[in-house]
């Protein structure tokens, strides 16, 4: 009866030790637990529906199944691993300039380049989520019920997306989640700051598309600057344009223009001040 009773003392010392855990420890052993029970083995397609694409770019992201997360890793000239380096906040990227992986963007531009042969997602979670190859988007409220396995679920704000994970189906997802730990499956995590979803067309962009210039430039839920603020653009961008029309007068940049043009991947209105070409954009229809 001596070796039950040792057991039982054993465990209560472990949980004992456990319980002790907390903040940054509690991290450090979590994450090594996740690396001592290794990779998860059912990243796959989980859902029928998906384009041969869609489904490829599924088949790539679980390829890397238990590749290091790297902060910036992934972002080389070409889309594959690549050494990443310190965020500058969370402690535990300090190591990532020596490990060889993904973050969460690196892992999405990886996996749609092997399915496409084109490196069409090249950038961070947002312009992903804004990217001119969206067949069609969704929004957090509609859950999971439309999606299909390839969609890209988007986390953040519309001004601040800092996350995004490949949809697997059956409420499952694929992703580079934080530094520390190693390229997992994740049940869908709704609510929060879960902002949406993306699905890809890889196909060639349809309908204008114009070029913004300048930094920090704001678009607009409405045409006009007193309307809430929904994405800035951080640099010259490539957007799609629906159509234009004549509303707010706008005075910037030593310039003066009332027309205003709807951008359909942001959902939202920029004055024709900042995109380039002539004040009234040839071939764009009126709204």
């Amino acid at each position: 009866m001596s070796r039950p009773s040792k057991l039982k003392t054993t465990s209560a010392a472990a949980l004992a030790s456990l319980l002790l855990l907390t903040g940054p420890a509690f991290d450090a052993w979590a994450r090594a637990s996740q690396d001592r029970a290794g990779p998860a083995t059912d990243c796959a397609v989980l859902a029928p529906g998906a384009s041969a694409t869609a489904e490829s770019a599924v088949r790539a992201a679980c390829s890397q199944l238990g590749v290091w997360y790297s902060w910036g890793g992934g972002h080389g000239p070409t889309p594959g691993a690549t050494y990443g380096h310190p965020d500058g906040v969370d402690p535990a990227s300090n190591d990532d300039g020596q490990r060889l992986g993904f973050d969460c963007s690196g892992l999405v531009r990886y996996a749609y380049a092997q399915a496409t042969g084109q490196d069409e997602l090249n950038g961070d979670a947002g312009q992903q989520f804004y990217t001119l190859h969206a067949a069609q988007r969704f929004t957090a409220d509609q859950g999971t019920a439309p999606l299909l396995p390839g969609d890209l679920l988007a986390y953040g704000s519309s001004d601040n997306l800092h996350h995004v994970a490949v949809y697997l189906g059956a409420g499952q997802m694929v992703e580079a989640r934080q530094s520390g730990t190693h390229i997992m499956v994740s049940p869908v995590r709704l609510g929060g700051d879960y902002f949406g979803a993306v699905r890809i067309d890889p196909g060639p962009v349809t309908g204008p598309t114009a070029q913004t210039w300048g930094t920090g430039v704001w678009t607009h839920a409405q045409a006009s600057t007193d309307s809430p603020r929904v994405y800035a653009f951080a640099d010259s961008t490539t957007v799609r344009v629906t159509c234009q029309k004549h509303a707010q007068s706008v005075t910037a940049e030593g310039l003066t223009n009332d027309a205003w043009s709807f951008l359909p991947d942001y959902q939202a209105w920029i004055s024709n001040i900042y995109l380039q070409g002539p004040a009234w954009l040839d071939s764009v229809p009126t709204c």
